[in-house]
């Protein structure tokens, strides 16, 4: 009876998991996969990335005391920082659609801005507050168990300057790169690096990664006309000033001059999600996988979409089409396969994608799968890893909004783990 009363206690977990995990699709739609700010929008991004910025006059060091030492640690007032660059394939050739920028500091990520149409960036460091991670990012920004941290827990930076200026200091232990699932980027070191250094930092090159087929980027970019190129890109500055109705009518002409413009496909299925139209939304996405197959976001919005329908087979088999094509960098394609094997009662299938969910994670985006993991292990009997993932849970989101649910499943998975204990403890008559 005691087994049961914790099964009861559990029962449930599966839409409590669901709904406190449904990406946010009616966000504003942005660049390229998802969820992000246009190039140029946002905090101190300047020009989007198509020109040097003006530098901020700095003191002149000359009038300062001569036991002053004007190294990087002998003045530590933050003052503002600018790089600029650009971002080029291994082909040679800029990428089709805006890349994120990222600093990462001591292997925390922080998206800093984006590439314009010719793969150049400028942007002043720790200021572009409103950049918002591409499609491999904003799914695992949805799904955090704490909604009210905004930006993802990954992109909070660890020197706690975000909106000051960034002191040398701060710059110890970061490297810039660029980001897009399927490429390694090359990466630029600006430890040691100070205030009057040139901005640009040079050409940062992509290098596609073997074994993977998929990619945000689709390759029915390259070949869209100009005309469309410039509808898509109106189309997005429309919709980072909110101007809904503008965006879609840009998108609409972009897929009527290009119709295998898969980018603009999705866009346009993004933009009547937003607008709660979701068979359009379906039939727009199914148009850009029509265009390119290995086109990776339509199948992230239509996994969220089925997972919010509960449609938890579809959801399977649109997931294990995501790690096909990438099964390397996209770990909520296979936290959302480990949900959806959950509720089919599939826990050994269950169990394999919560794990290779945890270990992609390394940026630790997605704390909710510690629950998941906890809820499949109970109900394979293993209290022990039940209790211990659930207590990782807590202790990665201690303000999330189902953590009175998840103390009282952790006391109940307790009592079983010790009873248990204590039943191959006792001696067998």
């Amino acid at each position: 009876m005691k087994q049961d009363t914790a099964f009861r206690v559990l029962t449930g977990l599966a839409v409590a998991i669901t709904f406190s995990l449904q990406p946010g699709l009616c966000q504003k739609p942005g660049p390229g996969g998802g969820g992000g700010a246009a190039p140029g929008a946002g905090g101190a991004t300047t020009g989007g990335g198509t020109g040097t910025p003006t530098m901020t006059p700095t003191p002149d060091r000359g009038n300062l005391p001569k036991d002053r030492n004007p190294s990087p640690f002998g003045e530590q007032q933050n003052r503002p920082i600018f790089l600029s660059g650009r971002v080029q394939l291994d082909d040679g050739t800029p990428p089709p659609e805006p890349l994120l920028i990222e600093r990462i500091c001591n292997g925390v990520a922080r998206a800093e801005g984006y590439t314009d149409s010719k793969g150049r960036f400028s942007f002043q460091l720790g200021q572009n507050m409103a950049v918002i991670q591409d499609a491999s990012y904003s799914s695992v920004n949805d799904i955090s168990a704490n909604p009210s941290q905004g930006l993802n827990r990954g992109s909070q930076d660890p020197t706690g300057a975000q909106r000051k200026g960034l002191s040398e200091r701060d710059l110890m232990g970061c490297e810039l790169r660029a980001s897009l699932p399927g490429f390694r980027s090359d990466v630029v070191n600006l430890g040691g690096r100070r205030m009057l250094d040139t901005p640009d930092v040079g050409t940062i090159v992509m290098h596609r990664l073997a074994n993977v087929e998929g990619t945000t980027i689709s390759t029915t970019s390259l070949a869209a006309p100009k005309d469309a190129r410039k509808a898509l890109e109106k189309a997005r500055e429309a919709l980072q000033k909110n101007k809904v109705a503008d965006g879609q009518k840009h998108l609409e002409k972009a897929v009527e001059l290009y119709p295998q413009y898969a980018a603009a496909w999705f866009e346009l299925g993004r933009v009547h999600e937003s607008l709660n139209n979701p068979a359009e939304a379906r039939k727009c996405y199914a148009q850009a996988l029509a265009a390119d197959g290995k086109f990776v976001n339509p199948y992230l919005q239509l996994a969220q979409m089925a997972s919010r329908e509960k449609n938890w087979q579809e959801v399977v088999e649109t997931t294990n089409r995501i790690t096909k094509l990438d099964p390397f960098d996209f770990p909520q394609a296979y936290f959302y396969n480990s949900v959806a094997n959950y509720n089919l009662g599939k826990f050994d299938a269950a169990e394999v994608s919560a794990r290779e969910a945890q270990k992609l994670d390394t940026g630790k985006r997605i704390p909710k799968v510690h629950h998941v993991l906890g809820a499949i292990l109970a109900e394979k009997k293993d209290y022990t890893g039940a209790a211990e993932q659930m207590r990782s849970y807590l202790a990665s989101s201690p303000n999330a909004p189902d953590v009175a649910l998840v103390k009282t499943q952790l006391a109940e998975l307790e009592k079983l783990s010790g009873d248990a204990k204590a039943k191959a403890d006792t001696p067998q008559q």
